[in-house]
């Protein structure tokens, strides 16, 4: 039988698990390995949860790291984009990729892209980026509509997941911070992994979730990963006693006892955007709220936010601009703070300012 643990246990331990607590990282491509895959969709919060968990502190340095090929930004296991480590992207997109353009084929039959049209659009990114230069997708769209294959950014959008998801086409250096496109082949060394069979894949991403991630349900495993219940059944059970099982809150947890998880550093407050990974990995045991009945609509939603949790609980939202002199980040909590806590949630922001270099003006309430 698990032994049970509190949900406190099980949070300190993520916390840990993920480098947030624990010995940062080396580099932010130490993370992004260490994580497996790094939901990425606002890519500025997705450099600051990197930053928060590795020794390069700001977004210019994440930038660089990012422009040496320590990884790549791409469609991969759900229809959202992901960091990936360049030497993951084959084997994780040839596992999870055909099952991602499915999941979204009724948005392109909506918007009239065949497979004909899909297969046209790649041979013309494969011409497109063959030359020297990386390209931006406003540059990529005006060829595509150019050549009557797209009509609108969302229809370049669909084309551009599809050549993605097939690694065709991934990230390639920034352009200060605009996001360009490149050919996987010219950017990504070919991989012992990529002749990986389906079976071995499927091992090997439940066992990097539950290095990086746990403990995790199985259930959380199949949303993070979009493997199915079955295959993640299986693999969990193929891992065997390379994992350790808890119960917490009715629900069995998964996690590698051996992965480094020691907490090393006592922050009290972080600033996680909406789609870091130790926010949306867990649905049903993550962080508590302290105020479980505030009505959130509409910000959670926003652009450049995410939530505020201290001492291991969610106790509220948070929003940031930034300026070209400086960042604004405004804290709203949802329970009165303490001075301690209030202090620790000002180190947060100024964490958040200073990973862009700029002075911070910080407005709670």
């Amino acid at each position: 039988m698990p032994r049970t643990v509190t949900r406190d246990w099980v949070v300190r331990r993520r916390l840990a698990t993920q480098l947030l607590s624990s010995v940062p990282a080396a580099s932010a491509g130490e993370a992004v390995r260490r994580l497996a895959g790094v939901q990425a969709q606002d890519a500025p919060l997705a450099a600051h949860s990197l930053a928060m968990r590795s020794r390069t502190t700001t977004y210019a340095g994440v930038l660089a790291e990012q422009a040496s090929g320590s990884w790549v930004r791409t469609h991969a296991l759900r229809p959202t984009w992901h960091l990936l480590a360049t030497e993951d992207l084959r084997w994780i997109q040839a596992l999870t990729g055909t099952r991602v353009e499915r999941s979204v084929a009724s948005v392109a039959r909506r918007l009239g892209l065949t497979e004909e049209t899909k297969v046209q659009a790649i041979d013309l990114l494969r011409e497109l980026l063959a030359g020297p230069a990386p390209m931006t997708r406003k540059e990529i769209g005006a060829e595509l509509v150019a050549r009557s294959l797209s009509a609108s950014g969302e229809a370049t959008g669909q084309l551009m997941m599809a050549a993605e998801l097939r690694s065709v086409v991934c990230s390639g250096p920034p352009r200060g911070v605009e996001h360009t496109y490149a050919l996987v082949d010219d950017v990504v060394p070919p991989a012992e992994s990529d002749r990986w069979s389906t079976e071995r894949s499927v091992v090997e991403l439940a066992r990097r979730f539950y290095a990086g991630h746990g403990p995790a349900s199985e259930r959380d495993l199949h949303r993070w990963s979009g493997l199915t219940l079955t295959q993640v059944r299986a693999a969990t059970a193929e891992l065997g006693d390379r994992l350790e099982h808890v119960e917490c809150d009715g629900e069995v947890l998964l996690h590698d006892a051996t992965a480094p998880a020691r907490t090393s550093r006592r922050d009290v407050a972080y600033l996680l955007s909406t789609f870091d990974e130790v926010a949306l990995t867990y649905p049903r045991t993550g962080f508590p709220r302290r105020a479980p009945g505030t009505d959130r609509a509409g910000l959670l939603g926003e652009a450049g936010g995410g939530i505020v949790v201290v001492d291991g609980h969610d106790v509220g939202t948070f929003g940031r601009t930034v300026g070209p002199k400086r960042v604004t980040v405004t804290v709203r909590p949802e329970s009165r703070l303490t001075a301690v806590e209030r202090g620790a949630v000002a180190e947060a922001a100024a964490f958040l300012a200073a990973f862009h270099e700029l002075p911070l003006d910080l407005v709670v309430g």
